[in-house]
């Protein structure tokens, strides 16, 4: 049943006004904060790169949403009646019948997570000369649509860059820069326009409804079709429901749907939307789904699990049908919106308003001595490590890529990347992050840069090992000791 209250915020005796929680905890997992000196040996040995630390050394794991949702009771119910089928499983039909409600697409074709999707979709549609445009790239987007010989085209507003800003939808796309890039190049070297919901490089900003409809109108003028990234589509919908006026009446799920029928292709990862693992591809255009099934097979698995177990289709396909909750969807962004305002009120550069999937910290504005050829992002997540034990993750220059000559394609913004889990995290830890955060914003002329020492061609981020410019680390852990003493 469809919840009808508009707002979890709940005005204290105090005078605070603080997201609540609208669950309870049932099953908890034991954490570790370990010594200030082990953390910085830990990133010593994962060569400044937060994807190598290992998780006995770490407090808060805020890497990624992505897997890491905490799962509901339905949810882990219907895992124990899977039907372990390999082809023709009843559980996938339960999941089909939770796209068709949710996102009103009849042909499902299942893949192990997003990126998945996207080899799928870029080996059917991309080609040399294929332009893309989109309102952000993502890493793993940009990887599969070049290796396809296509090129990435991001048609975001000058309001996508701003730190600070009022404007509710900094992901919405250029309609103006749209219509030229498709008369500059043709609309047949432009297989499909990107939308991604909600733009995960450049703050987890969402898209408006109304900048939605102008981009199909585009595409129907010139015959190209829409394609959405909807792995954090319900955070989207929930940011068109409080910010656009035209849906403040609108339930979660008639903005889900409005915004699929908009679209002809909508991919998502399990892994952000409803499950620990899993994804897919939806359309109502069975031309469209036909060009692509027999690509699932050959790289997933069998139609009906796409290389997925079935338990985690029915844990999708419940996770889907929360997903039209707002308790569910409304919950990462409320935490979100919490701690980046009170971040802003300490002076702390976040980028404003608060999106979906994280808390996003500028590197360039916290540490300005660090230059971008040091990956001062990457830099500020290791530093913050250290001082705190909570896992961050780089979103700038070291997710970027090089030149043909070899030089850093510099980034957009230098983000470090707090990810807030649905329903993972306590108020408290969320009050720890913000604390550890403003000591170290008052020791920021302590931070010092990084340099690769293994770097890895393709998707650097994930593997690459760094080193510190100097003896910054040493310094910043002399520091936390001498104001915090014996405290972790």
């Amino acid at each position: 049943m469809e919840k009808t209250l508009n707002s979890r915020k709940v005005k204290f005796f105090s005078g605070k006004e603080l997201p609540l929680e609208m669950h309870k905890v049932r099953i908890v997992q034991s954490l570790n904060l370990v010594p200030v000196e082990r953390r910085l040996e830990a990133i010593k040995e994962a060569g400044y790169n937060t994807f190598l630390l290992g998780t006995k050394d770490i407090f808060l794991d805020m890497l990624t949403d992505s897997g890491t949702n905490a799962m509901s009771d339905n949810q882990l119910s219907s895992m124990f009646v899977a039907d372990d089928a390999y082809a023709g499983s009843q559980s996938f039909v339960k999941f089909e019948k939770s796209v068709l409600d949710v996102f009103n697409k009849k042909f499902v074709l299942p893949v192990h997570q997003g990126r998945a999707a996207e080899n799928i979709i870029s080996q059917t549609f991309v080609k040399k000369g294929s332009y893309i445009p989109m309102n952000y790239h993502f890493t793993t987007t940009l990887a599969h649509i070049q290796l396809n010989g296509g090129t990435v085209v991001e048609l975001f507003t000058p309001e996508a860059m701003k730190i600070k800003s009022t404007n509710p939808f900094k992901g919405n796309i250029d309609i103006q820069r749209l219509e030229e890039l498709i008369k500059k190049h043709g609309a047949a070297n432009i297989p499909f326009i990107r939308m991604e919901a909600s733009t995960n490089l450049i703050g987890g900003q969402p898209f408006s409804m109304k900048n939605l409809e102008e981009v199909r109108a585009v595409a129907d003028k010139y015959k190209i079709i829409v394609v959405m990234d909807a792995s954090l589509i319900g955070e989207n919908a929930y940011f068109i429901k409080k910010r656009e006026p035209a849906y403040m009446n609108s339930s979660i799920h008639q903005i889900l749907t409005e915004m699929c029928n908009l679209c002809d292709i909508v991919y998502f990862s399990g892994r952000k939307v409803s499950s620990s693992r899993g994804g897919a591809i939806c359309t109502n255009n069975k031309e469209l789904y036909g060009m692509m099934k027999d690509l699932v097979p050959l790289y997933e698995g069998f139609l009906t699990y796409g290389g997925i177990s079935i338990r985690e289709i029915e844990a999708m396909a419940t996770g889907l049908l929360e997903t039209k909750e707002e308790d569910v969807v409304g919950q990462s962004p409320s935490f979100i919106n919490y701690a980046v305002t009170e971040l802003d009120k300490l002076g702390l550069p976040v980028i404003m308003p608060g999106g979906a999937l994280g808390c996003h910290v500028e590197a360039q504005q916290f540490i300005p001595q660090v230059p971008q050829s040091e990956y001062p992002a990457g830099a500020l997540v290791a530093a913050f490590y250290i001082i705190s034990g909570i896992r961050g993750m780089e979103r700038g220059t070291l997710s970027s890529i090089r030149d043909e000559q070899g030089n850093d394609i510099y980034a957009d913004l230098e983000l470090m990347r707090l990810a807030f889990p649905r329903r993972v995290f306590t108020l408290s830890q969320v009050e720890y992050i913000i604390d550890r955060l403003n000591w170290l914003y008052h020791n920021r002329e302590l931070i010092g840069g990084l340099k690769f020492v293994e770097e890895p061609p393709v998707l650097r981020f994930f593997t690459g090992r760094l080193e510190s410019i100097g003896n910054w680390p040493e310094k910043l852990l002399a520091k936390f000791r001498q104001d915090f003493g014996d405290s972790l």
